[in-house]
């Protein structure tokens, strides 16, 4: 709701008994998520006033950039494709097999704890980087991990397709792999835009109908609360 302009900088957020009512969640979980916005910087508590949102800086708590999840995926499209050629050139067969070995990993859906598949993921995108011979790519790489793992909402984003699609993640980056074992720079760079092409297309599904659920819910809420008051 900060996020949209639902509540611009200096409004002051609805009480705990109001948001709780709104999310269908206990007060102690509104109060847990309003010390966490908080402790990002995005609103301040004040004892006996109220919750009033904050101005943002152009930097998060941890000193990276405030993007959105699709932001940081079209750079990827950019910055890792390239990386995916540049990789062709340097790529050795045990480096090859490593990769396999990742991309099976990858392949088993992710629940609760198991995050191997997420970190299998991880450890293919930085290897390419590596493999590509520029350290500067390598390092752009990592800090896109970083955005990605810290920011919460772009993390939130990319949790919610990544988990339920296990199969389609393992296949394309198995494309990208076929492209770098025939060492064809092109196929590879291709290969690395259609995933994060298909990606993004995800990410807009989940969004869109993440916001037709709220929308739905509010609809009920309000439904509710006005059955309630024609009963009295």
């Amino acid at each position: 709701m900060i996020e949209s302009g639902e509540y611009p900088v200096g409004a002051r957020l609805p009480g705990e008994r109001e948001l709780a009512e709104r999310f269908n969640v206990s007060r102690v979980t509104i109060r847990e998520a309003e010390i966490a916005l908080e402790a990002q910087g995005l609103i301040a508590i004040k004892t006996g006033s109220g919750v009033y949102v904050l101005a943002r800086s152009g930097t998060d708590p941890v000193g990276l950039p405030n993007v959105t999840a699709f932001e940081l995926t079209a750079a990827r499209a950019v910055i890792e494709a390239e990386a995916a050629a540049l990789a062709c050139a340097h790529i050795t067969d045990a480096q090859i097999d490593e990769l396999e070995d990742l991309i099976v990993s990858m392949s088993r859906p992710m629940n609760g704890a198991d995050m191997e598949g997420e970190d299998a993921d991880k450890a293919f995108h930085l290897g390419i980087a590596r493999i590509s011979g520029n350290p500067v790519i390598e390092y752009m790489v990592q800090m896109i991990w970083r955005m990605r793992n810290e920011l919460p909402k772009v993390r939130r984003v990319y949790a919610g397709v990544c988990k339920d699609d296990a199969q389609a993640r393992a296949d394309e980056h198995g494309a990208i792999l076929s492209a770098l074992r025939d060492r064809d720079p092109l196929a590879a760079r291709t290969a690395m835009r259609e995933h994060f092409h298909r990606l993004f297309e995800a990410m807009l599904e989940a969004v869109e109908t993440e916001a037709v659920t709220e929308i739905r819910q509010r609809t009920a809420r309000d439904r509710e609360r006005f059955l309630a008051a024609t009963r009295t």
